[in-house]
């Protein structure tokens, strides 16, 4: 399960109310202006997530929490993950993805796996953005959409109005990773609320955010990974 989890990590960088006249085409183009609206001003996003992961030859399910951010400076994204052991006390893993590198600090383990994405830099920052602060426009370049159309859910108890998103990479290689994406995005914020990744294997990887913060501060002390003379660094 340890695996499974590195590996939805790894592919990473690899991954308003419609008008009563509008076609189904009609309004997917509203959700995405909106979104193109959002993301010209979004700069930052901090969120709570939930994490499960499903492999199918095991039938099992393993479910951990944690925070987000996203972050945007210049042309690109940078992101961090901390998610906490079952007792929700201590950091069990940090993940952080900046100028192209991936860093996964297995804090119990004490080790950092370094991954460069090299030339796939753009196609680690396609995942990365998917539903936060990525524009309609990259999403439709990127994604075949198909609209499920609008369901409510919730952000920290309030109710918000998501548009589900079905996705699926115009890139094969990417198909044989993850066969489709379904997201819930709120698109005035650019933000997403849920997300399922489901690979050709029928493994499957949800993720469900809530107390979303657009553009406010983010402390990125409590993302850093702090490593110390005993630490061992595998990878470049």
């Amino acid at each position: 399960m340890k695996f499974l989890r590195f590996v939805f990590v790894a592919a990473l960088w690899f991954a308003v109310l419609p008008a009563r006249a509008q076609t189904p085409d009609a309004h997917l183009a509203t959700v995405l202006a909106q979104m193109d609206k959002a993301s010209a001003e979004f700069k930052s996003a901090r969120a709570d997530v939930s994490q499960s992961y499903y492999e199918r030859v095991s039938k099992d399910t393993t479910t951990e929490s944690g925070s987000v951010y996203f972050e945007r400076k210049g042309g690109s994204t940078q992101m961090g993950l901390v998610t906490l052991d079952p007792g929700g006390k201590s950091k069990h893993q940090v993940i952080e993805f900046n100028d192209g590198v991936l860093r996964i600090f297995d804090v119990p383990n004490d080790q950092i796996r370094v991954i460069k994405a090299g030339p796939n830099q753009g196609i680690a920052e396609t995942f990365l953005t998917l539903g936060f602060g990525g524009s309609g426009k990259a999403l439709a370049q990127a994604w075949e959409i198909t609209d499920q159309g609008s369901e409510t859910l919730l952000d920290g108890g309030q109710p918000v109005k998501t548009e589900k998103l079905v996705l699926v990479s115009k890139d094969a290689k990417l198909r044989n990773t993850f066969t489709q994406v379904t997201i819930w995005v709120d698109p005035v914020r650019d933000v997403s609320l849920k997300q399922v990744f489901d690979t050709p294997s029928n493994d499957k990887r949800t993720a469900t955010y809530s107390r979303i913060k657009v553009n406010g501060g983010v402390d990125l002390k409590y993302f850093a990974i702090k490593k110390d003379s005993k630490t061992t660094v595998v990878g470049p």
